[in-house]
């Protein structure tokens, strides 16, 4: 019995990833199995069913109540707004006129958008959807390989998720009590090492094997040098104008990235005005989208809430402890372990389930682990190892929206692709660049100046 009370918290672990698996809401499987193991605990003496009138506390204090989480709602609102605006349809296809000479130019083009989407918005669902729509028809046109088109914009529009401004940094920064400022400096060089690994690799393949990507005619674009640049500044300076308003406010010290949220919403409106697609109609559309993944959201902080304080007081944080020390595991064996039990979860969990679940129980761990020196002491970037740890995250997690079975951006392509489309194909084409983000992880891994030289640049 007392062997059973003292893995009580391995087995919640282990319940919650089982229940995940049925298609409940994750935001009642959290609360559900909290308030099941605290009555398990009460029974077995391990729990008090009065330290549960803590929670409210908590959720009041930890997420009601908390005002950089108030970015989330209008960084949702801002991505799909621009969504409905005509930016990124105009941007891909200067894009187009600019690369027609390159080898694979419209392959690169779709990844030269998706990292420029990127950086306005953090909303992988309507990137993917959006990026599907405007570019699949046009490169299956054009005699495109299709696991290479589709693997491409798959992958370009997962970008969001890493390059700011992301909701899942702003969560992860929440989770971890770390400023969501300093994540986002230091997520900027890893999403654009991933973005810049895609660009050479679609670069080199179509070089070496032309008829995966046939070339643009000679003849797309304007047809006078006043056209040509009249067509730049309407397809370039929008979205630049936008990422200057939100990711330049923050990092020049201007705003928070709460005030940052507000500014780029606000911006994103102007920008489909400016376009001419902002109707009564569109607006009223984009509000209810971003309530509804708001409250989803939210909905998941209360669960989680309820689950780690359950978990921490069956004693979950110190029997993990406890097992590294018995067990003599070095720093490099326990991060390599969670790496690796990461990138395994996204294979069938969403990022927010296993972000919920894995940083605020082991963040703390890894916190206090000696690599030798190998991260070091960085001017102006407190608690380095966990910006470091939480930047590893988010780049093993961009893996998670691609890696089938559950890969969320596979099933968005899928949605809105033409019929002839099959699944195998979008499957054959995100495994090189699946290859290509674990690479980015682990230059991450290996020189952690490519997370806090920038942040050290910029805050130091």
């Amino acid at each position: 019995m007392e062997f059973f009370v003292e893995y009580l918290p391995i087995l919640m672990f282990g319940a919650l990833a089982i229940l995940l698996f049925t298609g409940y809401p994750v935001a009642f499987i959290l609360g559900g199995v909290a308030l099941g193991f605290a009555v398990l605990g009460d029974v077995f003496g391990s729990f008090r069913l009065t330290q549960l009138t803590l929670i409210p506390l908590r959720i009041f204090g930890g997420t009601v109540e908390n005002l950089v989480l108030v970015a989330i709602p209008m960084f949702t609102f801002m991505g799909t707004m621009l969504e409905k605006s005509g930016a990124a349809r105009d941007l891909l296809y200067a894009l187009q006129v600019l690369t027609r000479r390159v080898p694979g130019g419209l392959a690169l083009s779709v990844t030269l958008m998706g990292t420029i989407m990127a950086a306005t918005t953090g909303i992988i669902g309507a990137s993917v959807v959006m990026m599907t729509l405007m570019a699949l028809p046009v490169m299956m046109e054009r005699n495109y390989n299709i696991p290479l088109a589709t693997g491409t914009i798959a992958s370009s529009g997962t970008l969001g998720i890493l390059i700011p401004p992301s909701i899942m940094l702003v969560i992860m920064s929440d989770l971890l009590s770390v400023p969501v400022g300093t994540v986002f400096v230091a997520a900027v060089m890893p999403g654009l090492l991933i973005a810049l690994f895609y660009l050479i690799y679609i670069f080199i393949l179509c070089r070496l094997k032309p008829e995966l990507a046939p070339p643009m005619p000679e003849d797309i674009g304007p047809g006078t040098r006043g056209e040509f640049w009249a067509m730049i500044a309407r397809s370039f300076l929008p979205p630049i104008f936008l990422i200057a308003l939100v990711l330049g406010s923050i990092f020049a010290g201007f705003a928070t990235p709460t005030e940052a949220a507000g500014v780029g919403a606000a911006g994103s409106v102007l920008l489909a005005w400016f376009n001419k697609q902002l109707t009564w109609a569109v607006f009223v559309d984009v509000c209810k989208r971003s309530a509804l993944t708001g409250a989803m959201l939210f909905g998941i902080f209360v669960g989680a809430t309820a689950f780690a304080f359950v978990f921490r007081t069956l004693g979950g944080e110190h029997l993990i402890v406890e097992f590294i020390q018995n067990n003599g595991v070095g720093p490099w064996s326990i991060l390599f372990v969670l790496m690796a039990m990461v990138f395994l979860l996204g294979f069938f969990f969403d990022w927010i389930e296993i972000t919920l679940i894995v940083l605020p129980i082991f963040a703390p761990i890894v916190g206090l682990l000696d690599f030798g020196g190998h991260v070091g002491q960085w001017d102006g970037v407190s608690q380095p190892i966990i910006i470091w740890f939480l930047i590893l995250v988010a780049v093993n997690l961009q893996t998670s929206f691609l890696t089938p079975p559950f890969g969320f951006a596979l099933f968005y392509m899928k949605g809105v692709a033409p019929p002839e489309v099959k699944i195998q194909q979008i499957y054959k084409g995100i495994i090189p660049f699946v290859m290509l983000q674990l690479a980015g992880l682990g230059m991450c891994l290996a020189f952690p100046a490519v997370v806090l030289w920038f942040p050290s640049f910029v805050l130091g």
